[in-house]
C-alpha cells in the first residue's frame, strides 16, 4: 500500500483527534511515542515542557539543551524535577558526545546521567573508548544507546557498525538508530530494525524526501508503515522518538503533522 493511501485510510483518519484526548497507558509492546528535546532545542526547559505537553507526549529524552551537564547537581536535580512535575517520563539523555580516551575524562557524563535520573544515556563514543564505556555501564548500570550519524560519521555511521561493535558487551550496550542518518547510509531501515533486535534501545524519527530534504514525517520516502510493523512485530519495549531538525524557530506545526502521521500508522496496524 502506498504511504499516503495507507494514511487516507480510515484508522488515520482519526489521528488528528490523538491531540485532543491522550492515549491511554501503553501496555508491554506497545508502541510508545516520544519526543527528543533537540527538536525543541531553540526554547528554554520551561517551553520545552509546555511544547511536549501541547504535542500530548509523555516521553522525552533530554538533550543538553534543557539540563546543561555544566550545572551544578542541585540545579541539575531541579531541572529534572521539573520534567517530572509536568508528568513527563524521561526515558535519557542525549546524544552525548564521548570523546575522551580516558575512564577520568568519561566518567563525568555517567556522573551526569545518574545525577539527572537517566536510564539510558543515547550516546556517541568512538570504538577505542567502547571498553571503558562498557565498563562505566556496569558501574552504573545506565544504558548507552549508541547513537548512528550517517555517512558523516567516522565510527558508527549505520546501526550495523554499532550492531558489530557491542555483540559481545554486555547486555545495557546497544542502539539508538537514528532512521534518517540510516537512509542516508543507504542502508533498509527495517533490516537494521529486526538485526537490532534486544539490542535496539531507541528509536529516532524523521522523514526525507527523494533529495534527501528533511520533512515531516509521511512526507518523504522514508517507509514509516513498514518500520512501525517491524517494531510491533518484534514486541519493541523502547521509545519512538521524534527529532526534528527542521524548522527549528517554529517547530510545532511540523511536530504536529509527523505524530498525527505516526499516530495514524499505529492505528492502521492495529486494526
Amino acid at each position: 500500500m502506498k504511504r499516503r493511501d495507507f494514511f487516507l485510510s480510515s484508522a488515520a483518519l482519526a489521528a488528528p483527534l490523538a491531540f485532543q484526548t491522550r492515549a491511554a497507558e501503553p501496555s508491554p509492546g506497545d508502541i510508545k511515542f516520544g519526543v527528543a528535546t533537540y527538536s525543541l532545542r531553540q526554547f528554554s526547559r520551561d517551553n520545552c515542557i509546555r511544547m511536549v505537553k501541547l504535542l500530548n507526549i509523555d516521553y522525552v529524552d533530554i538533550k543538553e539543551f534543557h539540563l546543561p551537564q555544566i550545572d551544578p547537581a542541585k540545579t541539575l536535580a531541579a531541572g529534572r524535577a521539573a520534567f517530572d512535575k509536568a508528568g513527563l517520563k524521561v526515558i535519557g539523555g542525549g546524544n552525548i558526545t564521548l570523546a575522551e580516551t580516558n575512564e577520568a575524562g568519561l566518567r563525568p557524563h555517567f556522573e551526569y546521567a545518574k545525577v539527572c535520573g537517566f536510564p539510558t544515556m543515547i550516546v556517541a563514543p568512538t570504538h577505542e573508548n567502547l571498553p571503558i564505556v562498557e565498563k562505566l555501564v556496569k558501574e552504573y548500570n545506565i544504558k548507552a544507546a549508541i547513537h548512528n550519524h550517517g555517512p558523516g560519521d567516522k565510527n558508527f555511521p549505520t546501526p550495523q557498525s554499532v550492531l558489530d561493535a557491542v555483540k559481545s558487551m554486555d547486555a545495557r550496550m546497544g542502539l539508538c538508530i537514528d532512521i534518517g542518518h540510516t537512509t542516508l547510509s543507504g542502508v533498509d531501515v527495517v533490516q537494521s530494525i529486526a538485526a537490532a533486535g534486544p539490542r535496539l534501545f531507541e528509536t529516532h524519527f524523521r522523514d526525507l524526501d527523494a533529495k534527501h530534504v528533511e520533512v515531516a514525517v509521511g512526507d518523504g520516502v522514508i517507509p514509516i508503515p513498514a518500520i512501525f510493523r517491524q517494531l510491533m512485530k518484534q514486541g519493541y519495549a523502547g521509545t519512538c522518538s521524534l527529532e526534528q531538525e527542521m524548522d527549528q524557530y517554529d517547530p510545532l506545526p511540523g511536530m504536529q503533522k509527523s505524530f498525527a502521521y505516526m499516530r495514524g500508522v499505529v492505528a492502521g496496524l492495529r486494526s
